[in-house]
Protein backbone atom coordinates (compact mmCIF):
# COMPACT_ATOMS: atom_id res chain seq x y z
CA UNK A 1 0.00 0.00 0.00
CA UNK A 2 1.17 3.34 -0.95
CA UNK A 3 2.13 6.06 1.93
CA UNK A 4 -0.57 8.90 1.47
CA UNK A 5 -1.19 11.98 3.88
CA UNK A 6 -4.00 11.03 6.84
CA UNK A 7 -6.29 13.67 6.72
CA UNK A 8 -6.88 15.93 9.27
CA UNK A 9 -10.69 15.37 9.80
CA UNK A 10 -12.09 12.24 8.61
CA UNK A 11 -16.57 12.25 7.87
CA UNK A 12 -16.53 8.46 9.10
CA UNK A 13 -19.24 7.11 7.64
CA UNK A 14 -18.60 8.39 4.18
CA UNK A 15 -15.60 7.14 4.45
CA UNK A 16 -16.67 3.61 5.87
CA UNK A 17 -19.37 3.53 3.13
CA UNK A 18 -16.42 3.58 0.96
CA UNK A 19 -14.30 1.24 3.03
CA UNK A 20 -11.43 3.92 3.27
CA UNK A 21 -7.75 3.10 3.92
CA UNK A 22 -4.71 5.22 5.48
CA UNK A 23 -1.53 4.56 5.77
CA UNK A 24 0.63 7.39 6.33
CA UNK A 25 3.13 9.22 8.54
CA UNK A 26 2.33 12.09 10.83
CA UNK A 27 4.90 14.68 11.89
CA UNK A 28 5.25 14.99 16.06
CA UNK A 29 5.29 19.02 15.30
CA UNK A 30 1.62 18.65 14.44
CA UNK A 31 0.49 17.30 17.85
CA UNK A 32 0.94 20.06 20.01
CA UNK A 33 -0.16 18.22 23.60
CA UNK A 34 2.34 15.36 22.83
CA UNK A 35 5.41 17.62 22.31
CA UNK A 36 5.13 18.55 26.02
CA UNK A 37 5.47 15.42 27.57
CA UNK A 38 8.07 14.06 25.10
CA UNK A 39 11.60 15.34 24.51
CA UNK A 40 12.09 15.44 20.89
CA UNK A 41 10.45 18.25 18.76
CA UNK A 42 10.83 16.14 15.19
CA UNK A 43 9.73 12.77 14.43
CA UNK A 44 7.30 11.19 12.56
CA UNK A 45 4.37 8.49 14.00
CA UNK A 46 4.08 5.58 11.09
CA UNK A 47 -0.07 5.76 11.37
CA UNK A 48 -2.76 3.06 9.44
CA UNK A 49 -6.45 3.69 9.66
CA UNK A 50 -9.38 1.21 8.14
CA UNK A 51 -12.93 2.93 8.44
CA UNK A 52 -15.54 -0.09 7.16
CA UNK A 53 -18.98 -0.72 8.34
CA UNK A 54 -19.51 -3.87 10.76
CA UNK A 55 -21.60 -6.78 10.72
CA UNK A 56 -24.26 -4.79 13.19
CA UNK A 57 -24.49 -1.63 10.80
CA UNK A 58 -22.16 0.46 13.23
CA UNK A 59 -19.04 2.57 11.31
CA UNK A 60 -15.84 1.53 12.77
CA UNK A 61 -12.33 3.45 12.81
CA UNK A 62 -10.08 1.01 13.69
CA UNK A 63 -5.95 0.80 12.97
CA UNK A 64 -2.64 1.48 14.81
CA UNK A 65 -0.22 4.00 15.79
CA UNK A 66 3.49 3.56 16.14
CA UNK A 67 6.41 5.40 16.95
CA UNK A 68 9.47 6.12 18.75
CA UNK A 69 9.77 8.65 21.76
CA UNK A 70 12.26 9.89 24.32
CA UNK A 71 11.06 11.05 28.10
CA UNK A 72 12.25 11.59 30.87
CA UNK A 73 13.43 8.73 33.41
CA UNK A 74 11.50 9.96 36.78
CA UNK A 75 13.88 8.04 38.30
CA UNK A 76 17.46 8.69 37.55
CA UNK A 77 16.19 12.02 35.35
CA UNK A 78 18.04 10.49 32.03
CA UNK A 79 16.48 10.35 28.61
CA UNK A 80 14.48 6.89 28.45
CA UNK A 81 13.06 6.03 24.76
CA UNK A 82 9.92 4.21 24.31
CA UNK A 83 8.79 2.82 21.86
CA UNK A 84 5.34 2.84 21.30
CA UNK A 85 2.78 0.56 18.90
CA UNK A 86 -0.91 1.14 20.06
CA UNK A 87 -4.23 -0.20 18.29
CA UNK A 88 -7.32 1.40 18.23
CA UNK A 89 -11.02 0.62 17.50
CA UNK A 90 -13.43 3.72 17.67
CA UNK A 91 -16.73 3.84 16.62
CA UNK A 92 -18.42 7.48 16.26
CA UNK A 93 -21.35 8.69 18.42
CA UNK A 94 -23.16 11.82 17.54
CA UNK A 95 -22.90 15.06 19.82
CA UNK A 96 -23.68 14.24 23.39
CA UNK A 97 -25.34 11.16 22.81
CA UNK A 98 -25.43 7.45 24.87
CA UNK A 99 -23.07 5.17 23.79
CA UNK A 100 -24.44 2.36 25.48
CA UNK A 101 -24.70 -0.03 22.31
CA UNK A 102 -20.97 -0.07 21.45
CA UNK A 103 -19.96 -3.80 22.00
CA UNK A 104 -17.41 -4.39 24.70
CA UNK A 105 -14.17 -3.99 21.91
CA UNK A 106 -14.98 -0.38 20.81
CA UNK A 107 -14.08 3.16 21.86
CA UNK A 108 -16.50 5.93 21.89
CA UNK A 109 -15.39 9.20 19.62
CA UNK A 110 -17.50 12.50 19.24
CA UNK A 111 -18.28 13.88 16.58
CA UNK A 112 -18.28 17.57 15.86
CA UNK A 113 -21.07 19.81 14.95
CA UNK A 114 -20.09 19.07 10.83
CA UNK A 115 -19.85 15.00 11.48
CA UNK A 116 -16.80 14.72 11.52
CA UNK A 117 -13.76 13.52 13.63
CA UNK A 118 -10.11 15.17 14.30
CA UNK A 119 -8.03 12.69 13.40
CA UNK A 120 -4.72 14.30 14.73
CA UNK A 121 -6.63 14.42 18.09
CA UNK A 122 -7.68 10.84 18.02
CA UNK A 123 -3.75 10.15 17.32
CA UNK A 124 -2.33 12.24 19.94
CA UNK A 125 -4.55 11.05 22.88
CA UNK A 126 -3.68 7.59 21.78
CA UNK A 127 -0.17 7.96 22.02
CA UNK A 128 -0.44 10.05 25.22
CA UNK A 129 -2.15 7.20 27.16
CA UNK A 130 0.41 4.72 25.37
CA UNK A 131 3.28 6.44 27.42
CA UNK A 132 3.31 5.10 30.84
CA UNK A 133 2.35 7.63 33.60
CA UNK A 134 5.74 7.09 35.35
CA UNK A 135 7.98 5.93 32.87
CA UNK A 136 11.40 4.45 34.22
CA UNK A 137 14.03 2.51 33.21
CA UNK A 138 14.31 -0.71 34.02
CA UNK A 139 16.71 -1.20 37.58
CA UNK A 140 19.65 -3.03 35.42
CA UNK A 141 19.86 -0.02 33.23
CA UNK A 142 19.18 3.15 35.36
CA UNK A 143 21.89 5.27 36.73
CA UNK A 144 20.19 6.02 39.69
CA UNK A 145 21.80 5.40 43.44
CA UNK A 146 20.18 4.29 46.23
CA UNK A 147 22.60 6.13 48.47
CA UNK A 148 21.49 9.45 49.76
CA UNK A 149 22.49 12.20 47.96
CA UNK A 150 23.48 15.25 49.98
CA UNK A 151 24.91 18.67 49.06
CA UNK A 152 27.33 19.69 51.88
CA UNK A 153 26.78 19.15 55.57
CA UNK A 154 23.81 19.42 57.93
CA UNK A 155 24.64 21.68 60.94
CA UNK A 156 24.75 20.16 64.46
CA UNK A 157 21.47 20.19 66.07
CA UNK A 158 21.28 22.78 68.78
CA UNK A 159 20.03 22.23 72.21
CA UNK A 160 18.41 25.07 72.52
CA UNK A 161 15.53 25.65 76.01
CA UNK A 162 12.28 25.13 74.84
CA UNK A 163 10.22 28.42 75.42
CA UNK A 164 6.82 26.66 76.92
CA UNK A 165 9.07 25.61 79.98
CA UNK A 166 8.29 29.07 81.22
CA UNK A 167 4.47 27.99 81.02
CA UNK A 168 5.29 24.93 82.58
CA UNK A 169 6.32 26.53 85.59
CA UNK A 170 3.54 29.16 85.57
CA UNK A 171 0.95 26.36 85.63
CA UNK A 172 2.84 24.42 88.42
CA UNK A 173 2.87 27.67 90.63
CA UNK A 174 -0.31 27.94 90.11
Amino acid sequence: MQKVKIPITLHPSKAAQHRLSYDGIVPLEKLSRLEQVVQEEVGEIAVKIHCKIDEQGLVVISGNLSTHVTVTCQRCNGDLGLDLDQDFVYSPVGLDAESDHLPAGYDEVELDENGEINVFELIEDELILAIPIVPTHNEASCSYSSEPSSFGKLAAKDDKPNPFDILKQLKKDS
